[in-house]
């Protein structure tokens, strides 16, 4: 099934403006279900409940309201809290361009496929100045109500927008503590890196699978088959809190499962 673009821009670096489409470079794939009554297997749905008088408020009739630390109630209608969302635009603003993968993966939030909208000569212009200048592009967009800032780069030979997340939203390193233990010895490093070489692989994304939701799907085709739902037994693992043997013990446990397969 060809992809689908979920939104429309154009895309300007000074006088040049690039007209774009935004596909969605990753998919939710959540299994979903609805909320049934348990009595007659009906729909039920959600109200907004007044917890004193038990009445349903409609929505119409209800108001926002922020708490401060102080314990005060700042209220707003939905009107008044429209006031301080940006103005609808179909601009991308390339902002800057930067040393290529110069921006860490913590601020990474979501990735977009940049696709033409005609202007196909604009299009492939940007994509060989980003290759052969291998630098990447500081943005700013405003999709749905919201404001992005994201990076413009290329993912195999193919524009990419990851959006960004605030500096308000990432950690800083420095309000971690530092790790602290007691150095390995010379036999305990040893092992830990026989250990790291017997593990180390390329990444395949084949090989991560989403467990769960096959799990789920299981369980709904065993279901609708009338079969019998039992839950099994968590496997209990031994640990050591020594480091020796819990190293010993790993390495036994890979030499292992190397022999069989």
């Amino acid at each position: 099934m060809a992809a689908r673009a979920i939104w429309k821009g154009i895309l300007t670096l000074e006088a040049i403006d690039i007209p774009v489409k935004l596909y969605s470079a990753v998919e939710d794939r959540n299994v979903r279900f609805r909320l049934l009554h348990s009595r007659d297997s009906q729909p039920v749905r959600q109200a907004l409940v007044n917890p004193e008088s038990g009445k349903i408020i409609p929505f119409s009739e209800t108001r926002r309201a922020y708490q401060t630390d102080e314990g005060a109630r700042v209220m707003f209608s939905n009107d008044e809290l429209e006031t301080p969302r940006p103005e609808k635009s179909r601009t991308i603003s390339l902002l800057s361009f930067l040393p290529y993968e110069s921006i860490d993966h913590r601020w990474y939030d979501r990735p977009y496929f940049l696709g033409p909208d005609g202007a196909a000569e604009r299009y492939m212009a940007l994509t060989e100045a980003l290759a052969s200048t291998k630098r990447e592009g500081l943005v700013r967009w405003v999709m749905r109500n919201k404001e992005y800032y994201g990076a413009l780069r290329l993912y195999q030979g193919y524009p990419m927008l990851m959006s960004l997340r605030y500096q308000s939203q990432v950690v800083s390193v420095e309000e971690l503590r530092a790790p602290r233990g007691k150095p390995l010895d010379t036999r305990e490093l040893s092992m830990a890196r026989q250990l790291i070489s017997m593990l180390e692989a390329h990444f395949d994304p084949k090989e991560y699978r989403d467990e769960y939701r096959e799990r789920v799907l299981e369980l709904i085709e065993k279901k609708q088959k009338g079969k019998r739902i039992s839950r099994p037994k968590p496997k209990q693992r031994k640990t050591s809190d020594d480091v020796s043997t819990a190293l010993e013990a790993s390495l036994k446990g890979l030499k292992k499962e190397k022999r069989h397969g």
